[in-house]
């Protein structure tokens, strides 16, 4: 008989398989379970609703070749005060780089469950590699339709011994290419909250630290009952976001209400801003609430990179934006006080910011 849902009636059993033996959802999904666990199934107001979605409304999308043009500047300003998302074009990271990350995730989750396992919170040789299943199982009354590999930047040595090698060399290439995008984005938004020149110090504070995640959605047997990733804000400066072309990122309207899908473009790469950057801006860019669903017929990859202060560094509107006399809306706050805040509790839209806002 095919399993269902009832072998896992007992929580226990299921967080031994999915979490414990290294599973994950890909591990249930490959089970051909005819309906979802019980412990997937999230609350209506947690489901997107057709009705809510705006087919029409798009992010914007701007082309990076013509970034000698003041336009493009101004466009990514004004994508970031009223989006918090937008797509970039012609940027200088080689499609091919895209390409081979692409597939080096398919491989790293094709790995058996052993191996996979290997670099979970209990048996990983560093912190900073960390293979896991949702956001966080124990703080979660919901789970999320989704596995993780999270590799968090230190070294090239660090990286070279202690991430996977079915993935490590495509997912540096991939940081180091993007690394231009980056300081492009960051030169045009900078300019636009009047720091007209990035110095070693600004440079740290805005990406002095990296993490890059191989994100799975594996096909779910009721995608419409559950998320793949729920409401959220990154905690990051930016998120330089690689999707595959099935698409299922959606981010929140200027209503606060509706949803916009992001539809994958091919040869694109997703940016949003994330908390630090919407405290350092004073509240000029916005880290917009985004989610992913879960997908009925395709298992879905996609490869966000996180750019963001350094752990022990303070966080809080820049002097820059205030000089024009302009009121502090957040308090000074250290980032990794700030980034274990997020992580402590399960996904909650925006509540994170709150954390850092003057009392």
């Amino acid at each position: 008989m095919a399993p269902s849902a009832l072998s896992f009636t007992d929580s226990s059993a299921l967080t031994d398989f999915v979490v414990n033996k290294g599973n994950g959802v890909k591990g249930l999904s490959e089970m051909g379970l005819k309906s979802l666990p019980k412990q997937y199934i999230h609350p209506l107001e947690e489901r997107i609703d057709e009705a809510d979605i705006l087919p029409q409304a798009s992010i914007p999308v701007i082309d990076m070749s013509k970034l000698d043009d003041s336009e493009v500047a101004k466009s990514i300003c004004d994508a970031a005060e009223k989006w918090g998302f937008f797509q970039v074009v012609n940027h200088c990271v080689p499609l091919e780089v895209l390409d081979r990350v692409k597939a080096a995730t398919h491989r790293f989750f094709g790995l058996s469950a052993e191996e996979k396992n290997k670099y979970s919170k209990e048996l990983s040789p560093s912190n900073n590699v960390r293979f896991g299943t949702s956001f966080n199982t124990q703080a979660e009354k919901a789970l999320e339709w989704k596995d993780f590999l999270s590799l968090f930047y230190v070294s090239e040595d660090e990286a070279s011994a202690l991430w996977p090698p079915v993935c490590k060399d495509e997912v540096l290439e991939y940081m180091r290419s993007s690394e231009v995008l980056i300081k492009q984005l960051l030169t045009a938004l900078m300019k636009g909250v009047n720091v007209n020149e990035i110095d070693e110090a600004k440079e740290k504070l805005l990406m002095g630290s990296v993490r890059t995640n191989l994100n799975y959605y594996p096909i779910c047997p009721n995608p419409e009952l559950t998320v793949g990733v729920g409401r959220h804000s990154d905690v990051s400066t930016l998120t330089i976001l690689l999707q595959d072309d099935i698409g299922g990122l959606y981010v929140r309207g200027n209503d606060g209400e509706s949803w916009i899908h992001v539809p994958p473009v091919n040869g694109s790469l997703v940016i949003n801003i994330g908390d630090a950057l919407q405290i350092l801006s004073n509240g000029k860019y916005r880290s917009v609430e985004h989610c992913v669903i879960a997908n009925g017929s395709r298992n879905r990859i996609s490869v966000p990179i996180f750019v963001n202060p350094r752990p022990h560094d303070i966080i809080c509107p820049l002097p820059e934006v205030l000089a024009t006399g302009e009121k502090a809306v957040y308090k000074e706050v250290l980032y990794s006080d700030y980034v274990k805040h997020f992580f402590r509790k399960a996904h909650d839209g925006k509540k994170t910011v709150d954390f850092a806002k003057m009392n």
